[in-house]
């Protein structure tokens, strides 16, 4: 069977490559995953490997030359054992990988909602030793940070994604030799050393690096490779280059007139510092989904106030048993508001639906997503079922998104779904908000600071805890009547807590 051999899918930073050696001839037989070409790009070599048994039938790509992503190097015939069988075998190339297996290390399978994500930060560089399921490279998407681990124990081979790279679902990261230790790198080493000292530049320098070599005036004895094996890249030349005495890179054929440097200039005239970071992913799809949901719908909001008295007096009388009872959850605010706001949503189906294209989505389940905040920035993981879900369930469900967020350990499928979103910028002092719907959802609750007021009671003024509740919903699917009558709802029930244990 015949097979087209091609280039690695180079990144989006990197145009193109050279063909820089050809380990295999036509001809010449290959064992699945032999190491049969090289190519070098602007920042790394490249391996590319035989995909099967088999023989390499016709170089269409020959050293030197430069190619394009995905560009066909080569025909390769798979299973051809006659040719195989009269080829010599080398036996330095295959004692090198006898023990190992080289696979691929591929990005998650993002789900539907997920078009792409970026590699965020390698923790393993190539050539390092990796143990089992040790983590060694993040994903960020447009909702979590992914990890992936190693497949099994052995070492990291070619990086084909670079930090900052986009990468699809699925898509090959890197390469990854199962088995192999670090010393397997020390017979590459010895090799390029003795090729370096009799003086074989191919073996130790790619044509772009050549290149490089000859228009420095330099020889391979004068650069230090740190390429893979001891390779000299152009960034050896250009750092050996400017490290070079003036009176050498006089000798050099070709020499430009020599121009001083310009100072670097001072971040403001001022002396006051200003600092550029390129936004994450997750912040920029915040930002692209907040600006959406305000040109999309046609978004309203209802204030109320609720007094806290009774929630607080029951908090406080029963938060020491709570805790024992429950094995250490703490009775919080926000379970009340949970509870409180499946009810409503019971009685006000329109505030628990979603808009689909033209359709009305009524959903005959209540799922409640709880805005947490992160270093990373806004999530909004979802309490599935509340209806179903005591106060002890919700507070422990919530702070064990808490923690998990906080350490980056929220998953995709904690943040899917979701008919309704209550947010809780009381936390952090806000004593009114305007929260911004979460869609496709059609309505969100915001949560507020506890304040004590003067409140007329009766004919008397009282000092009350009062808390501004603000309700934004989509008016395209909510009239202003069932907004207005689903806050007075979750008011009464937070005023009079026995109602959300008789349900009514």
């Amino acid at each position: 069977m015949s097979i087209e051999i091609k280039a690695p899918v180079f990144p989006e930073s990197v145009a193109d490559g050279t063909v820089a050696t050809w380990h295999k001839q036509p001809g010449e037989a290959c064992s699945r995953d032999e190491h049969i070409v090289d190519i070098e790009t602007d920042k790394v070599v490249l391996e590319v490997v035989a995909p099967a048994d088999g023989v390499i039938q016709t170089i269409h790509k020959a050293e030197g030359d430069v190619v394009l992503s995905a560009e066909v190097l080569a025909t390769f015939v798979a299973g051809d054992t006659a040719v195989a069988a009269e080829a010599p075998v080398a036996a330095p190339a295959a004692a090198a990988s006898e023990s190992t297996e080289s696979v691929e290390i591929k990005a998650p399978v993002f789900p539907e909602s997920v078009a792409d994500g970026t590699v965020a930060a390698w923790h393993k560089q190539p050539g390092e030793l990796c143990e089992r399921d040790e983590h060694i490279v993040d994903i960020e998407t447009d909702k979590v940070v992914l990890e992936v681990v190693a497949p099994a124990a052995g070492v990291i081979g070619n990086v084909l994604a670079a930090e900052g790279d986009t990468v699809l679902s699925d898509q090959v990261l890197a390469s990854f030799l199962v088995g192999a230790t670090g010393a397997s790198a020390a017979p590459a080493a010895a090799v390029a050393e003795v090729a370096a000292t009799e003086g074989d530049d191919d073996a130790v320098a790619g044509p772009a690096a050549r290149k490089a070599l000859a228009e420095a005036g330099l020889t391979v004895a004068q650069v230090k490779g740190t390429g893979k094996g001891g390779r000299i890249t152009k960034e050896d030349v250009e750092a050996a280059q400017k490290q070079a005495p003036a009176q050498a890179l006089a000798a050099a054929p070709v020499v430009a007139p020599a121009t001083p440097a310009p100072a670097a200039p001072l971040p403001n005239t001022d002396g006051r510092v200003e600092k550029r970071v390129p936004m994450t992913r997750l912040r920029a799809t915040i930002a692209k989904r907040l600006v959406e949901a305000q040109q999309t719908a046609a978004m309203l909001t209802t204030y109320n106030e609720v007094n806290m008295g009774p929630v607080m007096e029951l908090r406080k009388k029963y938060k020491d048993l709570f805790l024992k009872t429950h094995n250490g959850t703490k009775l919080g605010f926000m379970s009340f508001f949970v509870k409180a706001v499946t009810e409503a949503l019971k009685a006000f189906p329109a505030v628990n639906a979603s808009i689909d294209g033209n359709d009305m989505v009524y959903h005959g389940y209540q799922d409640i997503g709880v805005a947490v905040s992160t270093n990373r920035g806004l999530m909004v993981p979802v309490l599935r079922n509340t209806d179903s879900m005591g106060l002890a369930d919700i507070e422990s469900g919530i702070m064990d998104f808490a923690v998990r967020g906080r350490d980056g350990k929220l998953g995709l499928e904690d943040m899917q779904g979701g008919t309704f979103t209550i947010t809780n910028g009381g936390t952090f002092g806000s004593l009114m908000s305007t929260p911004i719907l979460n869609p496709p959802q059609t309505a969100i609750l915001g949560m507020h600071k506890i304040q004590e007021r003067p409140m007329a009671v009766n004919g008397q003024v009282v000092i009350q805890p009062m808390m501004y509740l603000a309700l934004s919903y989509d008016h395209r699917m909510i009239d202003g009547k069932e907004a207005v009558q689903f806050l007075v709802k979750v008011k009464d029930l937070l005023e009079d807590p026995a109602r959300l244990l008789l349900e009514v």
